[in-house]
């Protein structure tokens, strides 16, 4: 017979416009799950973290650079990303609303708070999707990870992201030389092909090992100018 441990304690449950939202202790970590796919959980971050870090170091020493995170979830890069100074200002887009209360609040606050406090930071509850398509704010880098991967996504709409169209929103919200950071589950060369396809340049992926199965990714890509 399985322990109490072994089965997840369901914490809070949304139904929400984007489907269900799940938050659930597992032992020691919490976890989101979101239309029952796994999303993430708080028990390591080296990948969420690399995500910030890899989009920095693409933009060689830029000053005080904005950056654009899109999706909260556990908290691991909004986290990173306020305890690094050299980033100007941090703004952070999510959809779900749960999420949001989840970190203000709630049982996500202890990954979250300190980033939440600070000054640079900022949430906007918005459709990362929409927002690349619709907002005048600018930025010199964006660290997308709201799926696992361009090719397992949580919602059938977010896909359009991945695609040229949605690639060129996002060159769009670039400014020139700025940095698109993708985080995926998997390495794709399909979605590294769709990139320069879109024009980014300096295309490639970064490979974080895991410990089992293949090992997490961040594509990256810079828009010209």
């Amino acid at each position: 017979m399985p322990s109490s441990y072994d089965i997840p304690d369901v914490l809070d449950r949304r139904e929400g416009p984007h489907g269900e939202v799940v938050l659930r202790r597992h032992g020691d970590r919490l976890e989101i799950i979101a239309n029952g796919c796994f999303l993430m959980d708080t028990s390591d971050g080296r990948s969420e973290r690399r995500l910030v870090d890899a989009a920095l170091d693409a933009l060689d020493g830029r000053d005080r650079p904005h950056v654009l995170i899109g999706g909260l979830g556990v908290g691991f890069s909004l986290a990173h990303a306020a305890a690094d100074p050299r980033w100007g200002r941090i703004t952070v887009v999510e959809r779900e609303h749960a999420i949001v209360e989840w970190h203000r609040g709630g049982p996500l606050s202890a990954l979250s708070a300190r980033a939440l406090a600070d000054p640079r930071a900022e949430i906007v509850e918005a459709d990362l999707v929409a927002h690349v398509n619709e907002t005048s704010d600018t930025y010199d880098a964006l660290c997308l990870d709201i799926d696992n991967g361009p090719g397992w996504t949580v919602t059938e709409g977010n896909g359009n992201l991945y695609r040229e169209a949605g690639l060129a929103s996002c060159a769009r919200v670039l400014r020139p030389g700025g940095v698109l950071a993708v985080w995926s589950a998997q390495p794709s060369p399909e979605f590294e092909e769709t990139l320069r396809n879109a024009g980014f340049q300096r295309v490639r992926t970064e490979e974080i090992p895991v410990a089992r199965g293949v090992p997490d990714v961040v594509h990256l890509g810079i828009r010209p100018g």
